[in-house]
């Protein structure tokens, strides 16, 4: 079956080669880790040191597995955690988070030498997939070396991943039947891995890690310098755009005037969800007769004169919790738009008053934030009638964000339970008390 798997992936891609020849040209992607990526030339373990091998694919897992390695490190820490990722921004947030500590690779295709030879350099003692994407080669891989795989904070998409799965039929029960454990975010989506395959006792509902990592403080490290770049002061109100797709600034800039009147003192700034994008938004704003400031061209420690009414442009990687830390409030994009949503945790976790449009399918949990203090609305004119209540109305953004963050607050606690079943799988007892390491199991026969 692994033959024909790779001869299936060369076809795929050798069709989806204009486009990735495309974006190699145009955007600069796909340029670097290809030793990595095709050939699984990824870092060889020496030693008798146990390796635990974190995968997670984009940015929003790479985020969410920041408090899982660092519990991992806590309860396990005679293990050595490695993290890959697949996709730019991920590989690019995962060697801002874990490198020089960590090792950071590129997962690699599920070509079947690809998958066997990392496996074969790394010899990880068991590999823990962020959310659910498996792959046949990996795990078949796995299953003969008897490494232990497991998912944590799994979920599903109930209108393309689950039904992509159940078409397979009897194929995707014995791919899904390979994994050690699943630890599932809601039980929605643990009824739905068990009807793929994965047997009742190996299914836990964990909670969502997005929760954990969350930073609920009052304060952002880095935050005052970006204040100090583009002036914006205490009696200022920054009204961000965090996480925008395609087709939402133009929404956000044609309700722009309209907030510009109800308060003298907002701002805008503008942070696109793709880095490909940013000067494609630069030139929008432009166009539309805005003036634009960019990050780029601002760093901290700036002291050239602002543009007070120019928009804000977040056109660098990392920094839009500190957006989020300066807002008044906050709208988070890709969901005006049938994108899924960006990551709206972020910004209710800093205590900020925030709005999302109504495609949140990657966000399950957008209707439980949406009943404690942030707010759906269905499209850009809704949008900017709620931006401005929360202008003109700061003690209602206040508790608005108060709300959503108690609730972030009551909602953590994911990570611990996922290296609890971790610990499991890998037969040791999970720590009693936080702070406490796991211990070796005791066979009593």
């Amino acid at each position: 079956m692994r033959f024909v798997l790779d001869i299936l992936y060369a076809l795929a891609l050798t069709v989806s080669s204009p486009v990735w020849l495309y974006r190699m040209i145009r955007h600069g992607r796909y340029l670097r880790d290809n030793s990595q990526r095709l050939c699984g030339a990824v870092p060889i373990r020496y030693g008798l040191q146990p390796i635990i091998w974190v995968h997670a694919v984009s940015l929003g897992e790479v985020n969410a597995a920041r408090t899982l390695v660092d519990e991992l490190h806590s309860q396990l820490p005679d293990f050595q955690v490695v993290v890959s990722a697949t996709t730019e921004t991920g590989m690019s947030a995962a060697e801002r988070l874990f490198a020089p500590g960590h090792w950071v690779f590129r997962w690699p295709m599920d070509f079947s030498f690809a998958v066997s030879r990392a496996l074969d350099r790394i010899r990880p003692d068991l590999v823990v997939l962020m959310e659910g994407e498996v792959w046949p080669n990996f795990l078949a891989a796995c299953e003969r070396r008897a490494i232990p795989v497991v998912i944590v904070n799994g979920r599903l998409g109930a209108d393309k991943g689950y039904p992509r799965y159940r078409r397979l039929g009897p194929m995707a029960r014995r791919l899904f039947g390979r994994l050690t454990a699943v630890g599932a975010q809601t039980a929605e989506y643990a009824e739905m891995f068990g009807l793929l395959g994965v047997c009742s006792d190996r299914l836990h509902v964990t909670g969502m890690m997005k929760f954990d990592a969350a930073v609920t403080t009052d304060h952002i490290a880095g935050q005052d310098e970006l204040a100090a770049a583009f002036e914006i002061g205490a009696s200022d109100k920054l009204v961000v755009a965090g996480g925008t797709g395609p087709g939402e600034e133009e929404m956000v800039l044609s309700q722009w005037p309209r907030l510009k009147r109800a308060c003298r003192s907002v701002r805008l700034a503008i942070v696109p969800r793709k880095p490909e994008r940013f000067e494609e938004v630069a030139r929008l704003i432009a166009q539309k007769g805005f003036g634009v400031i960019r990050r780029s061209e601002r760093p901290d420690g700036c002291e050239e004169p602002v543009d007070r009414d120019a928009i804000i442009l977040g056109d660098t990687m990392g920094e839009l919790r500190k957006f989020y830390s300066l807002a008044h409030c906050v709208f988070v994009g890709r969901s005006l738009v049938p994108m899924g949503g960006s990551d709206m945790i972020e910004s209710a976790a800093l205590g900020k008053a925030t709005a999302f449009g109504p495609h949140t399918f990657n966000f399950p949990q957008a209707e439980d934030l949406a009943a404690h203090g942030c707010v759906r609305v269905q499209d850009s004119g809704e949008l900017a009638e709620k931006l401005e209540e929360w202008l003109t109305d700061p003690s209602g953004a206040e508790a608005a964000g108060q709300a959503a963050r108690r609730y972030v607050i009551s909602q953590q606690g994911a990570a611990r339970r996922n290296v609890e079943m971790i610990c499991r799988a890998l037969h040791r007892v999970p720590a009693a008390v936080p702070g406490d390491i796991a211990t070796d199991e005791i066979d009593e026969a």
